[in-house]
Formats: structure tokens, sequence, C-alpha cells
């Protein structure tokens, strides 16, 4: 939403936008709205599964409702900040239940329900307004809602001209013009909806059936609570993105406070890459084992808790993970196909074609077991590609020994792709942990995956960089603990 489109007159008042967030952040339509993100699609509440186990690995406590709720208020918030800096292309975005689920019939049936009263209500005589005076109420506290601060006088004018009492007055001298109270709204909305929101404004103009129109006001105001929530987001990002490093800090400090136990898993997590002999004398010790722990995310087993400070990121590292090992399997196959077939060894547009193939063959895999069911297409692929680039097809032979290898590759001692993977693990690790502004060499082999490695070494590098500035200090702090304990023991 663009606050340039309000009324003409709003135009040239006060200048100032509006102020800038304090320690919480409130967004016109948040509660109803869950973020989008291109890293993810699928649907997911800001404080879903936000800190599982902490509670369980927790002494008892007796908490008061109030910290309780402002415990749960400042993660949420904290969460939404985490989105926003990590994810350049977070917004909100509209949440319909999934098709013939109960949700759905229950939301359909209430509704209905709603908008049959209002219809046999209006249709009395004369009209009984008491049902479309609460929905009138409800659609001017929407139009409020989306003036910026400095559009005093729209606000005089919405207040003005929707006056619920003098409405009241009309409806019991039965002199009450709906339709011009339908009007003014839309009129309203026009001047302050998005660009986006055109097409639909003008066809709620042309409407005639008071129940649609209003049916359709309340749809395209929820929509433009919408645009201004991510308006909102838009506009704050920079000072936002600047500030959601130490926001996170204070909020999780303050978290914390409240219930100082909260890190049993995120202990685990660490020390699970400490021996009795391993070396923490020195922040770079300290940090080498940090960097251990990020790299056990790309095998990470989904059965284990997730660590409370990574939850928040949760769904990106798996992904990464799935990537991962999907590189790991083109990769491979790319290799026993050259090897075996040494006149493409040095054929550069047959290993982007034979890539692209495989990956997307493999593009919805998460284990080895998913690929392993594959292992028939990409045989197939794989000797096709080699046929139309060579002048004599391959011989059976020759197939024979690609299928007979292609198919072993899923095996859990697999040599290959035990080594493709540990170069790509390497090649992560140098990224996370190098003090050197040098850009890291693409591991050899694997060349041919240079643009796929690049785009999943600039995500995870991002990720894990963020979670190290905010929870950093926690992690040296579990470290340095764990070893002075042990020492004095």
């Amino acid at each position: 939403m663009n606050p340039n489109q309000n009324s003409s007159s709003e135009k040239n008042e006060e200048a100032a936008g509006p102020s800038l967030p304090s320690s919480s952040l409130s967004i016109p339509g948040q509660e109803n709205n869950v973020p989008k993100s291109p890293d993810a699609k699928r649907q997911r509440t800001l404080s879903e599964s936000m800190y599982p186990g902490i509670t369980s690995s927790s002494p008892p406590k007796f908490l008061s409702f109030e910290e309780i709720m402002s415990a749960a208020k400042g993660m949420a918030n904290m969460a939404l900040i985490h989105e926003i800096a990590v994810d350049g292309g977070f917004e909100f975005e509209k949440v319909e239940p999934s098709e013939n689920s109960l949700h759905k019939r229950v939301k359909d049936s209430l509704h209905k329900a709603f908008w049959d009263i209002l219809e046999s209500q209006l249709a009395e005589d004369p009209p009984n307004y008491k049902q479309a005076l609460v929905l009138l109420a409800e659609i001017k506290e929407n139009l409020l809602s989306l003036l910026l601060p400095h559009n005093i006088r729209f606000k005089e004018n919405i207040c003005e001209v929707l006056d619920m009492e003098l409405i009241e007055q009309q409806v019991e001298n039965n002199v009450l013009d709906f339709q011009y109270y339908a009007n003014y709204v839309i009129s309203v909305m026009q001047k302050i909806c998005s660009p986006a929101r055109d097409e639909k404004i003008l066809q709620l103009k042309q409407e005639q059936n008071v129940i649609s129109v209003f049916k359709g006001v309340l749809e395209t105001l929820e929509l433009m609570r919408l645009d201004m929530a991510n308006f909102t987001i838009e506009a704050y990002k920079p000072y936002l993105i600047a500030n959601s490093i130490d926001y996170e800090k204070n909020k999780f400090k303050e978290f914390l406070s409240i219930q100082p136990d909260s890190l049993e898993v995120t202990k685990g997590w660490l020390m699970r890459h400490v021996t009795p002999s391993t070396p923490l004398n020195t922040m770079d010790e300290v940090r080498t084992v940090i960097g251990r722990a990020y790299l056990e995310l790309l095998t990470w087993n989904d059965e284990n808790p997730f660590p409370e400070t990574l939850i928040m990121d949760r769904a990106r590292y798996l992904d990464m993970r799935n990537e991962c090992l999907r590189l790991t399997i083109a990769a491979t196959v790319l290799l026993l196909v050259v090897s075996n077939v040494p006149q493409l060894q040095t054929n550069q547009q047959f290993k982007v074609n034979l890539k692209q193939h495989i990956l997307l063959i493999i593009s919805k895999i998460t284990s080895l077991q998913d690929a392993e069911n594959l292992l028939p297409n990409i045989t197939a692929q794989a000797i096709t590609d080699c046929n139309k680039e060579i002048s004599t097809p391959l011989s059976d032979e020759t197939g024979k020994l690609l299928d007979s290898l292609i198919h072993q590759i899923t095996s859990p001692e697999h040599k290959i792709r035990q080594l493709v993977f540990q170069r790509i693990s390497d090649f992560l690790y140098t990224t996370i942990t190098s003090t050197s502004k040098q850009p890291v060499q693409i591991p050899p082999g694997l060349t041919s995956l240079q643009q796929e490695l690049s785009a999943l070494v600039r995500k995870y590098h991002h990720l894990v960089s963020y979670n190290r500035e905010v929870f950093g200090e926690y992690y040296a702090n579990i470290l340095q603990s764990t070893i002075s304990t042990t020492k004095t023991q």
C-alpha cells in the first residue's frame, strides 16, 4: 500500500510518516496472517514450535500470567524481526484453510449464516438494521486502522460521516440511506488502496446487490490490511535490519531472565562436538567447535530436537540439508559417467545438461531412500544424454556398467558419494570459519555445480553468520563453562 494514494487533500498534510517502532512491533492484520517466504512455501505461524523442549528440560517455575504473556509477546516480536532480517522477500499473505477441511467447512457455514441473517433482516418491512450497524461499525474501524498518523483530516471526515450515533438515529426515524454509506465506504477505499486493488474497487462500485457489496468490502479491506502491513515492513526494513541483531539479543536475554534453563538442547548440540581432548583454550578453538556444530545441520536427523537458538530457521536449515544431499548425488553421478565415458570428460555442455536433468529428477528427495527409488530414472537419463553427445551410442556393456555403478550410490558406505559430500562439507565449513576476504575455491571435481554450490553457500553463510552474531556469546559461554566444570572435577 502506498500512503501517497490517500486523498489529494491529505497529500499536503504533515510530511512525517509513522513513528519508528519501539521494542515491540505491531502490524495491522498480523493476527490473521502468516509470513510468505520464497525459501519455503509452507504456511506456518511465527510462534509454531519456536522453542520445543524448553519447559520440559527446565525445573518447574511458577510464572504469573503477565510474565508468560510478556515472554510470548517478546518472542513473537523477535521471530517477526528475525524473518524480516533473514528473508529479503518476507511479506504477509492471506491464509485460507485447505479445501474440504473441517476448518473451511465451519468457516464457510458461519459466513453463510452471517450473510443470510443480514439479508433477511434487510428484507423486513421496515428493514431491520441491527446486524448491518454492527457491520458498518466494524468497517469504520478497519478504515481508520488503514490510515497513517498524519492523515488527521481524513480520520475526522470518516468519523463525521460514519457517526454511529447519528446513523442509529436515522434508523429509528426510518430515514437511513444505506446505499449512501455503502458508496461513501467504497469511495474512501478507492482513495487509500494500492493500485493492485483498483479493479476490485471498480467491481464494488458497479455492484447493485447490498449484500454482495458489503461482502466485497470486507474481503477487500482484509487485503488492504495486508497491503498496509507489508508496506509498513518495507518502509521500516532498513531500520529493522540495521537493529535486528541487537533487538534479538535483548529479547532473548529477557526471555532467559524468565526461563533461565532454556538452552538444554543447544548445550547437547554443541557438546556432541567436544571430546575430553578437544582444545578450548582460545576463542579460535571455541569457534572451531561451533563451526563443526553448524556443519552437523547438513546431516541433521529429523528425530533429534532442534537447538533452541536455531529453531526459527529450522525449515531453512533442513532445506539446505536436502539441497546438499541432492547436489552430492548429482555430482556423484556426473563423476561416474564421465569416468566411464572418457570422450565426454571435457564436454562442459554435456555436464551442465546432465546435471540439470538429474537435479530435476531428484528435486523432491529428502533422503537416500527417496533417491534409491529414482535410480532407474537417473540411469536412463544419463545414458540418453550420453548418446546425444557421442557419435556412436554406448555399448550394452557400458550401459550395464553405468546402471550398476549408479545403482550403488545410495549405499551407506559408497566411497565416491562420501568423498563428494566431504568436499562440499569442507567447502561450506571453510566459508563460515575463514577470516580471509578471499573467495573460497570450488572443490575439485565440482566445478559443474558451481552455480548451485554458490547459491547454497550464500544462504548457509548468511544464516550461520546471523545466528552467530545473535547467539555466539551463549555458545562460547556454554563451551567454556563446561570445560571449567570439567577441570574442577
